[in-house]
């Protein structure tokens, strides 16, 4: 090819294909969602909420989620009678995206309320308020280490951070108010935005990794409950609107947010939650607890056994941690009225079948618990799904093989596919009456199928509760 034609070639490919690949990559990206409001939630089964894992919003402690917003959030699912599914994001301006495109419908964080924001999001009424706070190393202080860390220059009005570099969490609003405050009174000031949360910079001050970071006062106040050497004396903000956020194009899911939370907010139930986590001195025994999953990553003692053991049937381990939870809340001791025994809770009989002593240590009490549920599996047609896999499993340990079976005989009996969870739970609960435990397909007599589908429910929220925090933490 001569190179005049070459270069028109190229140019020809450039200006034709390159718009089109162009294109392409553009319509991959998802799109702002519209018209998806409250009945639509509804129709869906659940809400779903955007919160950050720390140790005030949402973690883990002794095997239980807890946290000021999951607790709220619990609150307002009682209010709509639907449930709430979480989605872990510590990133604010991913989280943001990510309601606005439709994989969440609301924000619920502590998000400071700003111009900024009100572009692109509808914030709720305010919930709570408070100021930004610059955070530093008390002169002289020793830390929790028992040493007395080298201290910078002892920052006691905004005027003086001319020049300092301060620390803060990406896509924070104090970043503006930082930018904000350097031109309020010229005083140049270095900010640097990390990935970090606000309550790891906050520690890393505390560590002496840092000098300086600025959060809300009611995050700072609680870090210097189990960090004494730290000082939050200097606002660098006025009072503050703190608020959830949901997409513009909701209206009516805001405005029934708004108006639980109008009276929420003003009951003894909100202020026993703030108060909880932001006002409580117990907060820093639950940080430095082994078992605060946030800062150690385990949720039990028996975490190593548990990923030995739920790899042999194929499970996923924190699925098998919150079976044990619901069990006995890892008390390998624990006994029931009906003399189950240890972690999973297993009957003599089973034990017996597995040839286990009652008494014998942990590890073997799981490891029977999980010949027990490789067993259940086995009982149960191999093209059933997985996820409804798990839902026949999970009734079969607690209530029994047999009423599960008769609940399937049931389904299709009825003309409902025995092979779908849904179906099956139906029939279970209806297991309870005459109609249906006297019918001949019934072989194993009545039964209180609902404690059994609400354990079911009960183990798989946990378990969405646990991966949650532990997936984050491993990213």
């Amino acid at each position: 090819m001569k190179r005049g034609s070459y270069i028109v070639f190229i140019l020809f490919t450039v200006f034709v294909f390159f718009p089109l690949l162009t294109t392409c990559h553009r319509t991959e990206k998802k799109q702002v969602v519209h018209n998806f409001d409250y009945e639509q939630i509804r129709n869906r089964g659940r809400l779903i909420a955007i919160t950050d894992f720390n140790s005030m919003n949402y973690f883990i402690y002794k095997g239980q989620p807890l946290g000021y917003q999951y607790e709220l959030l619990q609150e307002f699912s009682n209010h709509i009678g639907l449930p709430i599914q979480v989605i872990v994001q510590n990133d604010i301006h991913e989280a943001i995206h990510m309601l606005n495109t439709g994989e969440a419908d609301v924000i619920a964080m502590n998000l400071t309320v700003t111009n900024e924001r009100m572009k692109v999001v509808s914030f709720s009424v305010p919930i709570t308020s408070t100021r930004q706070v610059l955070v530093q190393r008390k002169p002289g202080i020793s830390g929790n280490s028992g040493m007395v860390l080298a201290t910078p220059e002892f920052v006691k009005t905004p005027a003086a951070l001319a020049h300092k570099l301060i620390y803060v969490q990406k896509g924070s609003s104090y970043t503006d108010r930082l930018r904000n405050l350097s031109e309020e009174t010229g005083a140049g000031i270095k900010i640097k935005e990390v990935p970090s949360t606000s309550e790891d910079l906050v520690e890393q001050v505390a560590r002496g990794d840092i000098d300086y970071t600025v959060c809300d006062e009611n995050i700072a106040r609680v870090a210097a409950m189990y960090y004494p050497n730290l000082d939050y004396s200097v606002p660098v903000s006025l009072e503050q609107n703190l608020a959830w956020a949901a997409r513009k194009d909701s209206p009516e899911l805001l405005g029934i947010l708004n108006s639980w939370l109008g009276s929420f907010t003003r009951t003894t139930r909100f202020s026993v939650i703030y108060r909880k986590y932001f006002d409580n001195a117990r907060t820093s025994s639950i940080v430095n607890n082994e078992y605060f999953v946030l800062r150690t990553g385990r949720i039990s003692q028996y975490d190593e056994l548990i990923q030995k053991y739920s790899a042999q049937i194929n499970w996923d381990w924190t699925l098998l941690a919150s079976l044990i939870y619901q069990e006995s809340h890892f008390n390998p001791n624990a006994r029931s009225w009906a003399g189950a025994y240890g972690l999973m809770q297993l009957m003599p009989s089973v034990l017996d079948q597995f040839g286990i002593d009652t008494l014998a240590s942990p590890e073997k009490n799981i490891e029977a618990g999980i010949k027990l549920i490789a067993y259940l599996d086995q009982q149960f047609d191999p093209s059933i799904p997985k996820d409804d896999r798990i839902k026949f499993i999970l009734a079969a340990y607690n209530i029994g093989l047999g009423h599960v079976w008769d609940a399937q005989r049931l389904a299709e009996k009825y003309g409902q596919d025995p092979k779908k969870w849904d179906n099956v739970e139906y029939f279970l609960i209806q297991k309870k009456y005459p109609r249906y435990y006297l019918d001949p397909v019934v072989k194993n007599g009545a039964c209180k199928g609902d404690l059994a589908v609400q354990y079911v429910k009960d183990v798989l929220h946990l378990y969405h509760h646990y991966s949650n925090i532990i997936a984050s933490l491993e990213k």
